[in-house]
């Protein structure tokens, strides 16, 4: 019995996350900024993740925001929930680089800076259920 057991243990610790450890949540999927204005959709492009405008609002949308305009480009995973790539803000017309840090299943944290790091701008994204 106890030598059943003590297998049973040992097939089930294989499939057990471990203590501390979280499943990483994939970065796919659609995110809303804090304003609720805009809705960006992440998918894999190539080996990388990268994010289009699906949703903008009507202001949104005067300001250069329009659905199917790429603002995330070569999100590569760099550790610890953390990708890093490119940024396009169609609002200013600049390009800058991009840090996307996943800080739960359903909140990023995404950094975009321009002017060789000069200017930088953070929000906090919400998943679309």
């Amino acid at each position: 019995m106890k030598q059943i057991l003590a297998m049973a243990g040992l097939v089930l610790s294989a499939f057990a996350v471990p203590v501390g450890a979280s499943a990483q949540a994939t970065l796919a999927g659609e995110w809303r900024n804090p304003h609720g204005t805009v809705v960006v959709r992440v998918s894999p492009c190539g080996n990388a993740y990268c994010g289009t405008i699906s949703w903008a609002s009507a202001h949104n949308r005067e300001k250069g925001n329009t659905p199917g305009t790429r603002v995330l480009t070569n999100l590569r995973p760099v550790g610890d929930g953390v990708y890093k790539g490119s940024a396009y803000d169609p609002r200013r017309d600049m390009d800058g680089t991009a840090t996307v840090r996943q800080a739960g299943p359903n909140v990023m944290i995404v950094k975009g800076c321009a002017i060789m790091g000069l200017v930088c701008r953070e929000q906090r994204w919400t998943r679309v259920s």
